[in-house]
């Protein structure tokens, strides 16, 4: 704390507040400028970079700043509609902070209550519980106006700060994967995100389709089904991979009503069913892929259709990612510019492929991201089965 220079003067900061009676006590949930709650909380931000904070000391646990973190934060801020809804959590020295009832604020002051001089450096107000990395990601904010939620606990000792650290950061139960693109399929604007959800929804409600049935929405298995093997964010991320590179930056260009320019050259080759995304010809895409795993399930039905416990590979998820992976080389073998790939075309490459249906055993194509790259290797036409087992015999 004697890395920074003393304030010189008195400095006082008051926000709008409202008060909460909870078990543990009192808290106060104010609305912050960005830039004022970075001025009470700078040094402890800054300090964590070297060195354990306070409460992680008392939980016997690191947590230091996440610079790659901090980047996507920073890039985030600067998105037309960039939002953090969730509260802040910092914890304050009850001598430097003080309610007012009736006019319903929290003020904050680098003085102690009934003193003339400061006795803190007013940037070593605020203890960041909670919240770090948002309030870092803030600093290159290029807009006017950010007021984040800030809840504050005034007088809290450092068991206090550590129970609702442990609370707020090891205890609480991440969002799922499946459930984010569900809430972007509820955007009324375009994006990537929303087009390869709809995608997945249609495709597995598709009756006559390969892929019916078959992607899990959120996490659990749907009521009646009893073999959901891919689940919607594998297909939504193995999918958007062909639409866009940075899908967070296309959503913010629609969401502005920018337009978004087709692409050629190495770009196409790269995003195959980009200028299709672009030109909304969302049914197209919806095509390719519907034709690929078509063209797969036809090829090799035993394997495809199998739904036993320890069967085959190529209908699980490491199947179904190398399938996907493999429209890169059929588009670039194809050779015409569009992005689907005719089924009659990925029907005559699979036929030239020497494997049979009970040739995707587990045993040889390992569950994980080892067997899914063995078997792309192999669609690829990289190598052969047989080159694949002689290579691992001589190991």
């Amino acid at each position: 704390m004697d890395d920074l220079p003393q304030d010189d003067s008195v400095i006082s900061l008051t926000f709008d507040c409202l008060r909460a009676e909870q078990p543990i006590g009192d808290v106060f949930i104010c609305s912050v400028p960005h830039e004022k709650l970075r001025k009470i909380t700078y040094f402890d931000v800054r300090r964590v970079l070297q060195d354990e904070r306070d409460v992680e000391r008392y939980l016997g646990i690191q947590r230091p700043l996440d610079d790659r973190r901090v980047k996507k934060i920073e890039d985030y801020v600067n998105f037309f509609d960039a939002s953090f809804p969730t509260g802040i959590i910092v914890a304050v020295d009850e001598d430097y902070a003080s309610y007012d009832e009736k006019s319903r604020t929290l003020t904050v002051s680098n003085t102690k209550h009934h003193e003339q001089t400061p006795s803190i450096n007013i940037s070593n107000i605020a203890r960041v519980i909670d919240g770090q990395h948002r309030i870092a990601g803030l600093a290159n904010y290029k807009g006017k106006k950010f007021d984040l939620p800030v809840i504050f606990f005034v007088g809290s000792d450092i068991s206090d700060q550590a129970h609702i650290f442990s609370t707020v950061n090891l205890e609480q139960t991440k969002v799922h994967k499946n459930l984010v693109y569900d809430l972007y399929s509820l955007a009324r604007s375009r994006s990537p995100q929303k087009t390869c959800h709809q995608i997945a929804v249609a495709l597995d409600q598709d009756e006559d389709g390969p892929l019916y049935g078959r992607i899990k929405r959120l996490g659990g298995a749907t009521i009646g089904r009893d073999f959901e093997p891919i689940s919607q964010a594998t297909f939504v991320e193995s999918l958007m991979r062909y639409i866009s590179l940075n899908p967070k930056n296309d959503r913010d260009k629609l969401l502005r009503n920018e337009k978004i320019p087709l692409i050629d050259g190495n770009e196409l080759r790269k995003t195959p069913l980009r200028n299709l995304f672009i030109q909304e010809s969302d049914l197209k895409i919806a095509e390719a892929i519907h034709s690929l795993f078509a063209a797969v399930r036809d090829r090799w039905p035993d394997a495809w259709n199998d739904e036993s416990r320890e069967g085959l590979m190529l209908n699980r998820t490491n199947g179904f990612r190398a399938i996907m992976r493999l429209y890169s080389v059929l588009y670039e073998k194809h050779g015409l510019p569009g992005g689907v790939v005719p089924k009659a075309f990925i029907d005559n490459y699979l036929n030239e492929i020497k494997l049979d249906d009970q040739d995707f055993d587990t045993k040889h194509f390992i569950p994980g991201s080892g067997g899914e790259g063995r078997l792309f290797r192999v669609l690829s036409k990289e190598e052969t089965l047989e080159e694949q087992k002689a290579k691992l015999d001589q190991n």
